[in-house]
């Protein structure tokens, strides 16, 4: 646009000076050091012609393009939570179309552009923090789908994440109730390898009886007990601030988006908790933007 406003100022200039100045086309252009074919230009009109831009061709992005675009134009069927991103898109690409080599780069700015088309963009902003080996790990559940013999089913995923390195370990439950909330917490202890000092909450009922003043909380007896044997000290979250167990609140939303997109199709629950776990084993070899080194236990 700015470049634009320039050159429509430079023609009103090569116009003034050709009819109140030098005179001459010569002239014009060797006072105002601009080509002939320029004046001539400014002379046949006012506004300049608009710069055609040649489409390059994109040999390789040409060959993905289709599947590119089928996942897009089908995303909106899926859960909201459970759409692509351009990084999933790439990783889909080169497990499932290894014969093109296309770089990620090259599938983000085509995504961007096809999302922003398609009213589908949206960003997301990550804070890193600093915590101590061992000592603090948060614990929520979230939502996600699957497809178990063809029915689509919604299922309850719970999540501990060990906020010293990233990992996390994920689990699939029918119900989110409180015999699955203290299971998952003893498989996730056998999967880091040990219990962390401290495990942040929000004011979940299988844990929080009643919300008091402050900080303060009525927990359940069986809670409680569970915490006694387990030797940690639990803290929980003021109401309606989730950003304050926000390492748990983006695990949950990262991990479906490159574990569960597109929807799993599985027998049972069994099968589908054997791909959390490898995906959960996966997500150990990742590096977190502004760590030095790939995640590990604890």
């Amino acid at each position: 646009m700015e470049n634009r406003r320039a050159k429509v100022e430079l023609y009103e200039q090569i116009r003034r000076e050709y009819e109140h100045g030098a005179g001459t086309i010569r002239a014009v252009a060797r006072k105002l050091g601009v080509h002939r074919r320029e004046v001539r230009k400014a002379l046949a009109s006012a506004m300049p012609a608009k710069r055609k831009i040649p489409e390059r061709e994109r040999p390789k992005l040409a060959a993905v393009i289709p599947f590119i675009d089928a996942i897009l134009e089908s995303d909106p069927r899926a859960p909201r939570k459970q759409r692509h991103t351009a990084h999933r898109i790439w990783t889909r690409l080169c497990r499932e179309m290894p014969e093109v080599a296309v770089a990620e780069s090259t599938v983000r700015q085509y995504v961007r552009a096809r999302k922003t088309a398609l009213g589908l963009l949206g960003q997301e902003t990550f804070v890193p923090q600093s915590y101590t080996w061992g000592g603090e790990a948060q614990v929520d559940w979230y939502e996600g789908w699957a497809e178990f013999d063809g029915e689509s089913r919604k299922t309850y995923l719970f999540c501990l994440r060990s906020m010293a390195s990233g990992g996390a370990f994920h689990r699939a439950y029918p119900h989110a109730n409180q015999q699955a909330f203290l299971e998952a917490h003893e498989l996730a202890f056998a999967y880091f390898g040990g219990v962390f000092h401290v495990l942040r909450y929000d004011n979940l009922k299988s844990a929080v009886k009643k919300i008091l003043r402050g900080h303060q909380r009525e927990e359940t007896a069986r809670f409680i007990a569970f915490r006694s044997h387990w030797g940690f000290q639990s803290d929980f979250c003021t109401p309606g601030e989730g950003h304050e167990k926000g390492g748990v609140e983006g695990e949950g939303g990262q991990f479906r988006r490159n574990h569960l997109v597109p929807v799993p199709k599985v027998r049972d629950l069994e099968e589908l908790n054997l791909l959390l776990a490898a995906g959960s084993k996966e997500e150990e070899s990742r590096v977190i933007e502004g760590r030095a080194q790939a995640l590990v236990q604890c």
